[in-house]
């Protein structure tokens, strides 16, 4: 499955403690390279959300943001009952060396009841599952976007391989015609050329040696514009960029990625953008043996298709 390195997914998960929302945006880059944007009480999450996300993405520049809502105590203000107790027994206490210690005030204990309440608001047994789940989500929605967007590139790239194949085929088609008329040009202009030097020049010349000037002429001249090499390697590399961009069944992906879509091992944006070098340099190849205008349009065209795909290949994982 080709992915797009361009793509954003979100979610949220809840409990009674608490929300955690988490983000990604992720745009293209040689590399993986993750920013984080998340608060401190949350810093502990960050292992556990490269450890996730490394199991779905191997290239881009991702940036993650994290945020976090706790219910407000203040709104329904109550007193812990074990807090309580636990402060009755310190006054007891205190009131055996200190017989006129003052006993706390209702907003002291109001107080008291609020921290118990929060003290365990970022335990990690808490907290860690809950931002889990939320990568989890949002990675999942992140894949999807991915692999929608990267689907429309390879079509995209499809289109232009079908529009490269279309014109080798012209070329193919094309090339013994080209050879025939240089031949016919050959002979025309050995003809000028005798008549030039002498009027009765065909009176000492064979008919065989001028057919076997002209043969020899042409030979250099085919082997001059031989394209036959570099045609069978665009063809050959059109088979390969549509092996690329084909969808892999899900029993032969790998890892995580795999519950969603197969994928091959490696990069194939990487692949990808070798597989255009190679084509570029057959193109130009081809326009540097140019032997008629056909040929010459022809290798433009091709550049010019080869440089589009090159691009769309550069947003590919």
């Amino acid at each position: 499955m080709i992915r797009s390195m361009t793509a954003f997914g979100s979610a949220r998960a809840e409990s009674q403690h608490g929300s955690v929302a988490v983000e990604f945006r992720s745009v293209n880059s040689r590399f993986l390279d993750v920013g984080f944007r998340l608060p401190e009480d949350l810093r502990m999450a960050e292992g556990l959300i490269r450890e996730q996300l490394g199991q779905y993405v191997k290239r881009g520049k991702i940036e993650v943001r994290i945020n976090y809502t706790r219910p407000d105590a203040r709104a329904t203000p109550a007193l812990d009952p074990e807090v309580l107790t636990h402060t009755a027994r310190a006054l007891a206490l205190a009131r055996e060396h200190i017989p006129d210690a003052a006993p706390p005030s209702l907003t002291e204990l109001l107080a008291a009841s609020r921290g118990a309440d929060s003290t365990g608001g970022f335990d990690p047994d808490i907290w860690l599952p809950l931002c889990e789940q939320a990568t989890v989500a949002a990675l999942r929605e992140l894949q999807a976007a991915r692999e929608r967007e990267g689907q429309r590139l390879a079509d995209m790239m499809l289109g232009c391989a079908s529009t490269v194949a279309g014109i080798v085929d012209e070329v193919s088609q094309a090339l013994p015609g080209i050879l025939a008329e240089q031949q016919r040009k050959i002979a025309d202009r050995l003809r000028d050329a005798l008549l030039a030097a002498s009027p009765d020049g065909f009176a000492q010349i064979s008919g065989e040696e001028l057919s076997a000037r002209i043969a020899q002429e042409a030979s250099l001249f085919s082997l001059r514009i031989d394209v036959a090499e570099e045609l069978s390697r665009l063809q050959s590399h059109i088979a390969e960029l549509r092996h690329l961009l084909a969808p892999v069944p899900p029993d032969k992906g790998e890892g995580q990625i795999g519950k969603q879509g197969g994928t091959r091992s490696g990069s194939a944006g990487k692949r990808l953008d070798f597989l255009f070098q190679e084509m570029n340099r057959e193109a130009n190849t081809l326009g540097s043996k140019a032997g008629a205008l056909l040929m010459t349009r022809a290798a433009i065209d091709l550049k010019l298709q080869i440089e589009q795909m090159r691009e769309q290949a550069q947003n590919i994982e």
